[in-house]
């Protein structure tokens, strides 16, 4: 570090020296003392009456030649104590020494080596050049080229001072025939090694080694052997230190100038900050080995655990299923590698020992962790498999939630002693984890099984509830009546009743709480209705054919569902009324769904708007002000409840009416066309003229008797072969058919009566009565009667009381 004053330059440097037990260093704490000493015995009075370390510090470069000299016959043992601060002779420009302790001496002891890095550290802190005294063999080494010291410093120095340019200069005694430039690289990246293993505060985590410090190698070769050139060389490096401030000196691009007067306050406050920081309380050199020591030995146990074989299979078999008597066999295993490592770290530092025994059974245990994670596993797989077979037998013996809840205390019984089995002596691993995992594993299943078991119950009710309600639901929907609604209310009412009945009694083993037997008896009330209402919807789709087949059943058949036959006697307008006034009501059933006993005006209104042609004291319904149909709901009916739509129900009515006017048109023909038929008489003038032009024939008839007779023989005949022809029914295939067929039949029938005739004179005579009932039969075979379509739409029927139509919507 610079200070300046009036002027003046001031440079300080600091040396710190080697451990005494290695070969004669370059260690000016060592040699400054005794090499002075000896060097200057014939100097003056006063100098010799002068502190000795204070003469020897303020004028050791004069003689650091020669003091290297004399440094051979000198003891190891350490000579500085403390920190001396002198100014060195004959250097230009002023340069503080500081000369340190050695950092490895003996007197301090291996456990007290914190004074040492304080030291060091204050080095670093105060200093432009550090001289840093390295045996050669050192370079390379942990312990003997002060690695942990450095690391330990760089570390701390980082956190406790900001950024200064330091020249760290690595003096390299006794240089072997290995040239400086295969060492000096070396070195080089063992400091930069040492620097970026160093954990850095975050705002120097990208901060270079150069940003800090400056690295200088020189080397010395061995004084024994090269005396000569070993002189040249240390006169060579004194010269170094000539104007080291100036551009490219040893400090010549150093930091943080402050005034020389400010040296001793600065000094001060660094040590206060050095000595209160405990980072620099490193362990003592025997921790150090038996740190070393015994994690070599831990890290052998580990690999000796990891190749053992037995090891190997139990891993291997873990992978795959549960072991029994893991927990015991591992925890063998296990102790006998901590004894092994017992026995040989018996000797090193007890508390080092310990804790490194802990690390290694906590690595031990890292490697255990997961086959014992493995076999838990395993553990719950096999007990949530062997639970799943067992609670599937229980159910075909015992109800739900009792087989549940047994199951499943002997289950996780049966884990807690498998987990027991798998525990190892050395740790004591909470299996809860892996047991709540199995438990909500088992509270799944059984979840899952419950669930299961209750749909199937419910479609099972459902079912039974779909089956009662359907058939007759269509059944008394097609009926459409007044009472329709209120019947299908009771029929959904009674078989919900005895469906719910049923289904919470199979629910009884399952021990539902009170809210989800409440959903599920709920669920299955609303399917009564959703099958009713969907059934409703069905038949309100197909209400057009259901309305036609209702007005086709009541139009074409009588009360006693025959054949209804137009007689030309039937009211065919109150028919038709009545036909459509049923299929009205057949529609104002199936347009809102009445399930809630809420009334309503459907039927009125539907009756009101289609059916009655005309309302009261309104003779034209074209001049009616207000159609009830126009509108797209019904009155007090919701919209979710409505079918049919008012606006729907007038669109079908339109065409019902339109799909059933040819029946009642062919009803009215059929009807006529039998009047036509049935009119055998003349008209009546025709009656008048014959009474009036044929009564002189009358007359003559009346005088001679003998003329009734044959006209009563005449008659006879032609009665018989009226019925034997079947004339009626000949004509009613049309009158040139009949004719034809007729004339081909006349003379054979002829033959067939005189035969007849004939045969009756030879027989004798019998009793009229027995004459009678031979010819009753006949009669009223000939007299038979049979339908034949015609080429029209209407049937004849024919009989002795005259033909009769009848529609053929009756067929």
């Amino acid at each position: 570090m610079n200070y300046t004053a009036h002027h003046h330059q001031t440079h300080a440097s600091a040396f710190l020296g080697a451990p005494p037990v290695f070969p004669p260093p370059l260690a000016p704490p060592a040699f400054l003392s005794t090499a002075v000493a000896d060097a200057d015995a014939d100097a003056d009075a006063d100098r010799r009456r002068r502190p000795p370390r204070e003469r020897e510090v303020q004028e050791w470069m004069p003689v650091f030649q020669h003091s290297l000299l004399m440094e051979m016959e000198l003891s190891m043992s350490q000579t500085t104590k403390g920190i001396w601060l002198a100014k060195a002779h004959n250097i230009e420009p002023c340069t503080l020494v500081m000369d340190l302790e050695g950092t490895d001496g003996r007197e301090r002891g291996e456990d007290d080596t914190a004074f040492e890095k304080q030291s060091a550290l204050f080095a670093l802190a105060v200093s432009d050049i550090v001289l840093i005294n390295m045996w050669c063999h050192d370079i390379g080494r942990e312990q003997a080229a002060n690695k942990p010291l450095l690391k330990t410093v760089f570390q701390v120095m980082m956190r406790l001072f900001s950024p200064r340019k330091t020249t760290l200069l690595f003096v390299i005694r006794d240089k072997s025939k290995t040239p400086l430039e295969n060492l000096e690289p070396i070195l080089r990246e063992d400091i930069q090694k040492i620097w970026d293993g160093v954990p850095k505060p975050h705002a120097h985590k990208e901060t270079p080694l150069s940003e800090f410090f400056n690295v200088e190698v020189v080397a010395l070769s061995s004084y024994e052997e090269k005396e000569e050139l070993f002189k040249e060389q240390v006169s060579s490096l004194r010269d170094r230190f000539q104007h080291s401030i100036a551009p490219g000196g040893l400090a010549g691009d150093r930091r943080g100038v402050v005034p020389a007067s400010g040296f001793s306050f600065s000094s001060q406050q660094f040590w206060k900050v050095i000595k209160e920081n405990k980072d620099l309380d490193l362990p003592a050199h025997k921790v150090m080995v038996a740190t070393v020591r015994c994690e070599e030995i831990g890290n052998e146990k580990i690999a000796s655990f990891t190749a053992d074989e037995e090891w190997q299979q139990f891993e291997e078999a873990v992978q795959n299923d549960y072991v029994p008597g893991f927990g015991k066999k591992i925890s063998n295993l296990l102790e006998r590698c901590l004894s092994e490592y017992d026995m040989e770290a018996v000797y090193f530092d007890e508390g080092v020992r310990t804790s490194k025994r802990h690390q290694l059974e906590s690595k031990l245990l890292q490697l255990v962790n997961p086959a014992y994670q493995n076999l838990l596993d395993h553990l719950r797989t096999r007990t949530l498999e062997a639970f799943k077979e067992s609670f599937d037998k229980s159910l075909e013996k015992e109800g739900f939630a009792v087989a549940a809840r047994d199951c499943t205390k002997a289950f996780l019984e049966k884990f807690d002693k498998g987990s027991e089995d798998a525990a190892i002596q050395q740790v004591k691993w909470d299996p809860s984890k892996i047991k709540d995992k199995l438990k909500r594993d088992i509270e799944a299943h059984v979840a899952s099984v419950r669930a299961k078991k209750l749909s199937e119950l419910c479609a099972k009710y459902e079912g039974q509830l779909t089956k009662a309600l359907a058939e007759p639901v269509e059944a008394l929907l097609d009926s459409a009546s007044e009472e329709t609604w209120p019947a299908i209310r009771k029929l959904l009412q009674r078989e919900t009743k005895s469906a719910v009945s049923g289904f919470e009694s199979a629910m009884a083993s399952f021990e539902l709480d009170e809210v989800t037997q409440k959903e599920l008896l709920s669920k299955l009330e609303s399917h009564g209705r959703s099958v009713v209402e969907s059934k409703a919807k069905e038949e309100a789709a197909r209400v057009l054919i259901r309305m036609k087949d209702r007005f086709s059943t009541l139009f074409s058949r009588d009360a006693d569902s025959m054949p209804r036959v137009w007689t030309g006697k039937e009211d065919i307008k109150a028919i038709t009324k009545t036909a459509r006034s049923a299929s009205m009501k057949l529609l104002s059933t199936m347009a809102a769904i009445r399930l809630d006993e809420d009334g309503d005006n459907i039927e009125n209104t539907l009756s009101l708007a289609l059916v009655d042609t005309a309302r009261p004291g309104t003779t034209d319904r074209s001049i009616q002000s207000f159609d009830p149909l126009a509108s797209s709901s019904w009155e007090r009916v919701p919209e979710e409840k409505t079918l049919i739509t008012p606006v729907q129900c007038k669109s079908l009515w339109r065409q019902f009416k339109a799909e059933t006017e040819y029946t009642v048109t062919q009803a009215i023909a059929a009807q006529e066309a039998n009047k036509r038929n049935n009119n055998w008489l003349p008209p009546p003038w025709a009656l008048a003229a014959m009474a009036i032009l044929g009564f002189n024939e009358f007359m003559t008839l009346l005088k001679n008797p003998l003329y009734l007779g044959v006209i009563f023989v005449v008659f006879l005949v032609g009665k018989a072969m009226w019925v034997q022809l079947d004339i009626a029914k000949e004509f009613q295939n049309g009158f040139l058919p009949a004719v034809l067929s007729l004339s081909t039949k006349f003379v054979p029938t002829i033959m067939n009566i005189l035969k007849r005739l004939a045969d009756e004179g030879q027989r004798p005579a019998a009793p009229e009565r027995q004459r009678e009932m031979e010819l009753q039969p006949k009669s009223t075979r000939n007299g038979s009667h049979s339908n034949v379509t015609s080429a029209g739409s209407s049937s004849i029927t024919s009989s002795e009381s005259g033909p009769e139509y009848s529609s053929p919507i009756a067929h």
